[in-house]
C-alpha cells in the first residue's frame, strides 16, 4: 500500500476550528460540543496514523500526542480567539510527542493529510521528533528531554507582551535543565504558561514507584512558580485553569493528572503507551469508534523489509545493546553477593529496557539503582560510587545524550573514578527518531589531555566481540565507555566461514584486527560500519580490487604496529556511523601523517540530517556497502 497515493481514511474534514476568548472562563454547550469532538477526532487520527508505524516497524509513539489532544485543542482556539495575545506555537518539550505537530500541521493545511501515513518513514521528511525547517508546517526542533523550556525562556524574552506556551511532561521535569529554566521564569517573571502531563508513566515504569519523593507540582511550587493541579480529563475544569493560567501574569504550570492513554483498552495506565500503540490495540479501538476503514487500512499494511544479502557475515543477528546486560549478569555471577554488594553499582536513567540494564535488573536488583531522566546526575553518582579503588560504577543511557554528560565526564575523569559506561543506540542506524538521537559525537568522550587518566572508548562489532569486551574491561581501572546500535547485526565471519569473534577468542584493549588482508589499500571500520565495510570488500573482490579490512574497536587507543602496517599500503579508507567532523576519522589521518605515514587518505561519516526509516540513513549519508565501494574506486 503505497501511503502517498491513498486517501487517509479519517475524515479530518470534520475538524471544527474554534476560535476561543480566555477572558471567558466558560465554555457554551456549543463550544464544549464542538471542543469534545475535535478532541474525539484528533484522537483517532493520533491513534490511526502513529499505528501505521507500528505496522510499518519504524515505530513511534502515541501515548503522549494522544494524552495532550484536550491542552492542544484549547489552545489552538486561543490562538484564534485571540492572536495577539500569544506566541502562536506549540512548543513541546517531548519531542516524541511530534504527531501532535504533525496533526496541527495538517488541520492548518501546511502538510497535505495523505503524508501522515509515512510517520516516522524514510525521506517522508516525517521522522520521530520535530525538525524545524524539515516537515511543512513544523515551527521548532525538539527531542532531548529537558532542552525546550530553558529555549523558549528565551523566546519570552523576546516576545515580552505575547503569552508563550509549553507542553511539559512528568518525564521532563526530571532533568535538571527545567529547574534552572523554572527558577529563571520565576526571577524574570517570563510570561511563560506550562500545561504538563502528568500521567507517572516513563519508559521504565512510574516515577511514583522509581522515584519516591518526587512531585511535579510540588517541585515547580518549590521553585516559585504559581501551579494548578486538576484533571486534564475534565473538559470544563481544564478550560478554565488553562483560561485562568493564559490570563495571569508571570510564569504559571497547570499540572493536569490523567492516566496514560485514558480510553484505549489495554493500555491505559500502564507504561505500554509511551511507545507507539500495538496495531491490534489500535484496530480495536478505531473499530470501537466507527473507524472501520482505517483499521481496514491497518490490517492491509505490510511491513517492508530490507532484503539486502550482506557478505561476510553469517544470517545470525545480536543485539549488542541486550548482549551487553548479559555479558554483564555472566561477570557478575562470578562475584559473591557480598562482593557485588561491596564493589558494584548500577544506575539506569528511564532506558533500562533500551540498554541492556533490564537484564542485570532482573538478575541483582540489589546493586541496581532504577532512576529518573535525570543523565547528568546519574552519571555523576555512578562515577562517585567508583571513586574508591576496587568499586565500579556503571551508568547506561542514549549514544545521543553522551553530550549532555561531556562536563560530568569531564570530572568523573579529575576524580580518577572507575566508571563503566554503555551507551546504546551509537551512530544512525534504525534510527527513525532522526537527528537529535543521533548519536554521532560520542568521541567527546575522550576529552582528556595526553597525561590524564586513563580512559577508553570501545565499539564491538558484533554479539561475540561485545561479550569477550565486556568481559575483559569490566574491572579494568578508570574510564571505560561501550557503544552498541539500536539495531541487531550480524556476526563477522573470517575468510573460511566461520565466526571471526567466536570460539575461544579474547579481546585486547587497544588492539586493532585484520578481517581481511588486501594489497590495494585498507579500509579502518568499527561498529555496525564494519560489516557492511566487509560486504564491500567482498563486492570488490569479485571485481578483481582486493582491499583489506581492519577492526578497530578500541576507538581512542593507537595500535602502534597496525598503523605502520597500513600505512605503507596505497590507500587507507576510514568508514564510521560517527559525525565526520569529530569522529574516528578525523583523527586517523593525523595519527599516519605524525609517524611519517603518507597513503592516500580520506573518511567517511555521518555528514547531514537524517532521513528518518531505519537501514535507510546508511545509504542516505553515502556509508552502505554501495557509497563505499564507489569511494574505493575512487582512490585506487
Amino acid at each position: 500500500m503505497t501511503a502517498t497515493t491513498t486517501r487517509f481514511p479519517i475524515d479530518l474534514g470534520a475538524y471544527k476550528p474554534l476560535a476561543l476568548d480566555p477572558s471567558k472562563a466558560t465554555l457554551t454547550d456549543e463550544q464544549r460540543a464542538a471542543l469534545t469532538a475535535n478532541i474525539q477526532l484528533c484522537r483517532e487520527a493520533i491513534v490511526f496514523f502513529t499505528a501505521t508505524g507500528a505496522a510499518r516497524g519504524v515505530g513511534g509513539h502515541t501515548g503522549g500526542p494522544f494524552d495532550t489532544v484536550p491542552e492542544v485543542m484549547i489552545l489552538d482556539a486561543f490562538f484564534r480567539g485571540a492572536p495577539d495575545k500569544f506566541v502562536p506555537i506549540f512548543f513541546d518539550e517531548a519531542g516524541h510527542r511530534v504527531a501532535t505537530q504533525y496533526l496541527m500541521a495538517t488541520l492548518h493545511g501546511d502538510l497535505p493529510q495523505e503524508d501522515l501515513l509515512n510517520y516516522r518513514g524514510a525521506n517522508s521528511k516525517l521522522p520521530g521528533h520535530p525538525e524545524l525547517g524539515l516537515t511543512p508546517g513544523v515551527k521548532f526542533s525538539s527531542g532531548r528531554l529537558g532542552h525546550m523550556w530553558p529555549y523558549i525562556n528565551g523566546i519570552a524574552l523576546a516576545n515580552p507582551d505575547k503569552v508563550v506556551v509549553c507542553l511539559g511532561s512528568d518525564g521532563a521535569q526530571q532533568e535538571g535543565n527545567d529547574a534552572e529554566a523554572a527558577r529563571l521564569a520565576v526571577a524574570q517573571n517570563l510570561n511563560v504558561k506550562l500545561f504538563i502531563d502528568d500521567n507517572d508513566v516513563t519508559i521504565a515504569g512510574h516515577p511514583s514507584d522509581y522515584l519516591p519523593g518526587y512531585d511535579v507540582a510540588k517541585t515547580l511550587t518549590g521553585h516559585g512558580l504559581e501551579v494548578n493541579e486538576g484533571d486534564g480529563e475534565d473538559l470544563d475544569s481544564l478550560y478554565s485553569r488553562m483560561c485562568a493560567a493564559v490570563m495571569s501574569d508571570g510564569p504559571v504550570a497547570l499540572v493536569n493528572k490523567r492516566p496514560m492513554c485514558p480510553g484505549i483498552e489495554g493500555i491505559e495506565g500502564t507504561t505500554h503507551g509511551h511507545d507507539v500503540i500495538a496495531v491490534d490495540k489500535a484496530i480495536a479501538y478505531l473499530e470501537k469508534h466507527n473507524q472501520g476503514a482505517a483499521a481496514d487500512f491497518l490490517k492491509n499494511i505490510k511491513k517492508p523489509s530490507n532484503d539486502y544479502k550482506f557478505l561476510g557475515v553469517s544470517d545470525k543477528l545480536g543485539s549488542n545493546r541486550n548482549v551487553f546486560g548479559d555479558a554483564v549478569v555472566s561477570v557478575l555471577g562470578k562475584m559473591s553477593a557480598a562482593e557485588r554488594k561491596e564493589k558494584v553499582i548500577f544506575i539506569d536513567s528511564d532506558l533500562e529496557g533500551s540498554c541492556g540494564f533490564k537484564t542485570i535488573h532482573d538478575a541483582y536488583p540489589d546493586v541496581f539503582i532504577p532512576s529518573g531522566i535525570m543523565e547528568r546526575g546519574n552519571l555523576s553518582a555512578a562515577a562517585g560510587f567508583g571513586m574508591a579503588e576496587g568499586k565500579q560504577g556503571v551508568f547506561a543511557t542514549f549514544s545521543a545524550f553522551l553530550e549532555m554528560c561531556v562536563s560530568e565526564i569531564t570530572m568523573a575523569r579529575l576524580n580518577k573514578s572507575n566508571l563503566l559506561c554503555h551507551f546504546s543506540h551509537a551512530g544512525i542506524d534504525d534510527m527513525a527518531d532522526n537527528t537529535c538521537h543521533f548519536g554521532i559525537n560520542n568521541m567527546y568522550a575522550d576529552n582528556g589531555l595526553e597525561d590524564g587518566y586513563e580512559t577508553r572508548l570501545y565499539f564491538p562489532a558484533d554479539a561475540h566481540q561485545m561479550t569477550a569486551c565486556v568481559n575483559k574491561v569490566f574491572h579494568d581501572p578508570g574510564m571505560r565507555f561501550i557503544f552498541s546500535t539500536r539495531s541487531k547485526v550480524p556476526m563477522i565471519l573470517d575468510d573460511a566461514g566461520k565466526e571471526y569473534f567466536g570460539g575461544d577468542y579474547t579481546f585486547t584493549p587497544g588492539k586493532d584486527e585484520v578481517i581481511r588482508e588486501g594489497d590495494a589499500g585498507y579500509i579502518v571500520s568499527f561498529g555496525d560500519a564494519l560489516y557492511r565495510s566487509l560486504d564491500a570488500i567482498e563486492r570488490l573482490r569479485q571485481e578483481g580490487i582486493n582491499v583489506g579490512l581492519i577492526n578497530k574497536s578500541t576507538l581512542n587507543l593507537i595500535d602502534e604496529e597496525m598503523m605502520a602496517k597500513i600505512g605503507q599500503a596505497p590507500f587507507v579508507l576510514v568508514v564510521e556511523s560517527f559525525n565526520r567532523r569529530t569522529g574516528l576519522g578525523s583523527r586517523f589521518g593525523s595519527w599516519l601523517l605524525e609517524r611519517g605515514l603518507t597513503p592516500k587518505y580520506a573518511y567517511l561519516g555521518v555528514h547531514e540530517e537524517g532521513c528518518g526509516g531505519l537501514w535507510e540513513q546508511f545509504s542516505y549519508q553515502g556509508i552502505d556497502p554501495e557509497g563505499i565501494m564507489s569511494h574505493v574506486k575512487g582512490l585506487i
